[in-house]
């Protein structure tokens, strides 16, 4: 669990735009996301839901604005450099090595984070304490202990999201950013995928995009919301409920 010992915000965007050409993607977005709470982002199709995610967390250069981290300025730093300060990312589409085991998978990752860009390829990660501790205590933690040995392209839609959420964390971020991670989820793992964001959430930042509404109501603290790349509403889930506007623009009513 991450431990925070201040008020200042964990994540903020100032400003922050996303332009392809003459389409903005994201438009000027202001935001405040404090340490240890759980923000969903919600939007019609389009709204730039995942370019916003995708400029906080590096993989898509910001046209102008600002993302700070903490209080450290991290608009310029790529997304590898994002990752060792403290922010870890999950994808709409399952993001890990099918052909690897579950532990060769967590194994990488751990190994990643430990030696970032000082990492010893030569070295087998089976052969560093540190690694395989930290990998094992991940895969307890994500209810992968019994699949270790399994190839990651065996599991279940579910279990590939546990493992790639293992992968998010191997970092031990303090801010967590899941891009629709019950993209793919069977009905029946909607609920135990849940439980395991929730849990493993504790003492982070996180912030969500998720088109399951049940989800995302039970899930955030508060919830964001996009509509043609600017922020439309901001508040508690009862809050956007209650939003005339945000029932116009997303619920369809």
């Amino acid at each position: 669990m991450v431990e925070h010992h201040s008020h200042d915000p964990a994540l903020t965007s100032i400003d922050l735009r996303v332009s392809f050409g003459a389409f903005v993607a994201v438009r000027d977005v202001s935001a405040v996301f404090r340490p240890g709470r759980r923000y969903a982002l919600i939007g019609p199709n389009g709204a730039g839901k995942t370019t916003f995610l995708n400029a906080l967390s590096g993989r898509q250069r910001a046209s102008s604005g600002r993302v700070l981290l903490g209080e450290r300025d991290i608009t310029r730093l790529p997304a590898h450099q994002r990752l060792s300060a403290g922010m870890g990312r999950s994808f709409q589409i399952v993001n890990i090595f099918t052909e690897l085991s579950v532990f060769e998978n967590l194994c990488l990752a751990v190994q990643g984070a430990v030696y970032g860009s000082r990492q010893p390829w030569a070295r087998r990660a089976s052969g560093d304490a540190r690694v395989m501790n930290a990998a094992h205590e991940l895969a307890k933690q994500t209810g992968l202990e019994g699949f270790r040995e399994v190839a990651a392209s065996k599991l279940s839609h579910g279990d590939q999201r546990a493992l790639e959420l293992a992968l998010a964390l191997a970092s031990n971020p303090s801010v967590l950013l899941l891009d629709e991670p019950l993209a793919g989820v069977g009905h029946g793992q909607v609920d135990q995928t849940m439980a395991l964001i929730k849990r493993l959430s504790e003492g982070r930042t996180v912030l969500l995009v998720e088109h399951n509404m049940d989800a995302v109501m039970s899930f955030a603290d508060e919830i964001l919301v996009l509509d043609g790349g600017a922020l439309l509403a901001r508040g508690t889930p009862s809050e956007i409920r209650a939003n005339a506007s945000v029932r116009k623009a997303y619920l369809g009513e």
